[in-house]
């Protein structure tokens, strides 16, 4: 039985060969920022609100001026079509009918308009800028047309990062059929009859598009090759060339912020990569109440990196983010159950917030505040006995007489 998104993460790891798994689960370098994303949040307590009534709960929100039905949207992860074969799409149509939203990887496995075709949810599209500028230009403009609402640009991308399970697996994209992988494919055979369906040749149709298989370190190094530095001249291109809402992705510091509001942005997005770029930075969770701090109300700010519970969510939303964004979970349950298994993660982390909001005292996503969370350090502070005051004792209710009007024992 699947209960939690470990349990999707476990059901993965059975069904796809070792090389698949570990694109989708490792980091870069010592994996130390990965690990840190899931840990992280063991050092902050939330704090319930007793006494209210939370008989209904609302989960809604917006993000950019699009009402969602709760804050959790579904982060860009490139070549999804190694865990199933309808992939992108696939997880546009789950994304659609949980009522939130996807925003498409530039590395997609499928064509951007493919991908708008078929679902009729909110779509954002994530951009690798390629260097040349009439190419950029170009492809926002594909993104504009297909009705994507949102453009996020994601700058810690200036070069791959040092990703060694996938080195090790000497993993191609497009999947080059190998000895050790028909071996592989062998004792998984449902994911290989899939991928079989799927088509073995399908690759990239985004800013790179392999025409042989190449390893993921050559990806990387050709889409750093292809792609221009994003600085502020180039978002400030970006700015102008893309009509709709404008999200950076992967800032980590707060005095990048105001120059980023002063160009014209919309949102950042907190994020370290999923710790797939460069290894012990911040974990996400950490680096957002600088963030938050830093932007005010002049920008939204989301937020992704290891959240894998609701309670993670809702720690989330009480330090200032306006929603988070997941990847390796959505992947995970695509990989065991497609469209479907998508669907199931989602509810399964939107009933866990739900619950947590409940038992925190909170009906709406705006209850939960800077009051609900707290870091486990400062709370043993607050708790000390020396620094609470006693509670002076009720005395005892009398009688006329004058004596105890508690009853003997």
């Amino acid at each position: 039985m699947l209960l939690n998104t470990d349990d999707y993460r476990k059901a993965a790891r059975r069904r796809l060969p070792r090389t698949t798994f570990d694109v989708i689960d490792g980091g870069a370098g010592d994996e130390v920022t990965l690990r840190a994303n899931r840990d992280a949040f063991d050092d902050f307590v939330l704090r319930p609100r007793a006494l209210a009534d939370v008989r209904t709960r609302d989960l809604s929100t917006t993000v950019l001026g699009q009402p969602v039905s709760m804050p959790i949207l579904l982060a860009p992860c490139g070549f999804a079509r190694m865990a199933h074969r309808d992939a992108e799409p696939a997880v546009a149509r789950a994304a659609a009918a949980a009522d939130t939203v996807y925003s498409l990887s530039t590395v997609s496995s499928y064509p951007l308009e493919d991908v708008a075709a078929s679902t009729t949810g909110a779509l954002w599209f994530q951009l690798y800028p390629p260097a040349d500028r009439d190419a950029c230009a170009a492809l926002v403009a594909r993104a504009s047309v297909a009705g994507y609402r949102a453009l996020v640009v994601t700058i810690d991308g200036a070069t791959s990062g040092l990703r060694e399970r996938d080195k090790r697996n000497r993993l191609t994209i497009p999947i080059r059929v190998t000895p050790r992988m028909v071996a592989e494919a062998a004792l998984r055979p449902r994911w290989a009859l899939d991928f079989l369906r799927g088509g073995v040749g399908r690759g990239s149709h985004g800013v790179l598009t392999p025409r042989k298989p190449v390893s993921l370190t050559q990806v990387g190094r050709a889409l750093a090759a292809t792609a221009r530095p994003v600085t502020l001249d180039e978002l400030a291109f970006i700015r102008d060339i893309w009509p709709g809402p404008l999200v950076v992705k992967g800032v980590l510091r707060g005095e990048e912020c105001r120059m980023l509001s002063d160009l014209g942005v919309d949102a950042v997005s907190v994020s370290n990569h999923g710790g797939r770029q460069l290894d012990r930075v911040p974990a996400a969770v950490d680096a957002l109440p600088e963030v938050v701090s830093a932007v005010g109300d002049r920008m939204e700010v989301f937020v992704d990196g290891g959240f894998r519970r609701g309670t993670d969510v809702a720690i989330a939303l009480a330090l200032g983010a306006r929603a988070v964004m997941i990847g390796r979970p959505y992947l995970h349950g695509l990989s065991v159950g497609g469209q479907d298994g998508v669907s199931r993660v989602l509810e399964i982390m939107r009933a866990e917030l739900d619950q947590t909001m409940c038992l925190l005292g909170a009906t709406r996503v705006k209850d939960l505040d800077s009051s609900a969370v707290v870091r486990r350090d400062e709370l043993h502070g607050r708790l000390r006995l020396d620094d609470v005051p006693s509670i002076p004792r009720r005395p005892p209710a009398t009688s006329d007489t004058g004596r105890s009007a508690r009853a003997t024992p």
